[in-house]
């Protein structure tokens, strides 16, 4: 798989072009494309938070079908919908739909394109802590009230805490992360303005293995730990990962992390869809690759990835109880 920035995807597109137009010379938007299902160049953008996920479907792809050369633009969900509007995409991955209006717009812009969604996975919002840090449980009300700033020390959240000033870390400011925590978590008020944005989920993640005192909320899909029983799962080991509860009060036994088990029953309270976007014609690149995401193949590494599938049918184990 092949990732690229917005100054490569403008580059690539000049290449990409230039090499259609030596074959079908200059008849037009559609005359130009040459692709089918399982062959050419398509790009999908989509925000950092998904980038594991959606580099491993785009390999995996690539790897079954030969001549389909697929690009990930990695950049914030703001900007891949304004691509996604503007026509200079086709493809997205994101952590909503399309609005009515978005899809009327596109429409407006040029008929033939036929604005369309599937979900394809439910995803969990993580909360990390440094492996010194043991207070691994948190209610919904806390993550709140430290979202916006009236719980401001782990000192206040466990009075024996050896720490004190909470840093909270976050990959961007215009992510679909923080979108969630303003959104299903906090009802729309304000985020604590001392919240902390990082360049990157990878960022985040290295962060918070140095610094005591720091939470971030990452992708689930970012800590996974990949291992050989496909039944069972594991989080990176340099961090801790919290367990939230839907209680005020938050124990070992109302706490769950994000499992893919959890996920499915709704226990884990910090969950969200991801949808696969798409308002390119049928039977292109884009449109195969919306074809495997959906299908059984790309499911089954979607579950592999640490997220639980939306579509395929999901075996699901029993989890031990120190696995909360």
């Amino acid at each position: 798989m092949k990732k690229i920035s917005l100054l490569g995807l403008l580059i690539v597109a000049i290449i990409a072009i230039s090499a259609c137009n030596d074959k079908k010379g200059n008849g037009g938007k559609n005359a130009l494309r040459d692709d089918t299902e399982t062959s050419g160049f398509a790009v999908v953008a989509g925000e950092d938070c998904f980038a594991p996920i959606v580099e491993e479907l785009i390999n995996v792809f690539e790897g079954v079908n030969k001549d389909a050369y697929v690009q990930f633009v990695n950049t914030s969900e703001h900007e891949a919908f304004n691509m996604l509007l503007d026509d200079s995409v086709r493809m997205i991955i994101a952590a909503r739909d399309l609005t009515k209006e978005e899809k009327d717009h596109i429409k407006s812009k040029d008929r033939s394109l036929n604005p369309r969604s599937q979900k394809i996975a439910i995803d969990g919002v993580a909360l990390i802590i440094n492996k010194a840090n043991t207070d691994s449980l948190m209610s919904l009300s806390t993550l709140k009230k430290i979202m916006t700033g009236e719980i401001t020390s782990w000192k206040q959240i466990n009075p024996q805490s050896k720490l004190d000033n909470i840093s909270v870390l976050f990959d961007s400011p215009s992510s679909s992360t923080v979108r969630f925590m303003k959104d299903s978590i906090c009802g729309g008020s304000a985020l604590y303005s001392e919240l902390r944005a990082q360049k990157s989920n990878k960022d985040v993640l290295e962060k918070v293995s140095k610094t005591p005192e720091a939470l971030g909320i990452i992708g689930v899909n970012w800590i996974h730990k990949p291992i050989i029983d496909s039944t069972k799962m594991h989080f990176s080991d340099i961090i801790r990962v919290v367990s939230v509860s839907r209680s005020d009060v938050a124990t070992p036994d109302n706490s769950y992390k994000p499992y893919a088990a959890y996920l499915a029953f709704g226990d884990y309270p910090l969950r969200r869809d991801i949808y696969a976007i798409l308002t390119d014609l049928r039977e292109t690149l884009p449109a195969g690759f919306m074809k495997y995401l959906t299908g059984n193949p790309g499911q089954r590494v979607v579950l592999k990835s640490g997220l639980l599938p939306a579509i395929a049918p999901t075996r699901l184990v029993e989890i031990q109880d120190n696995m909360k």
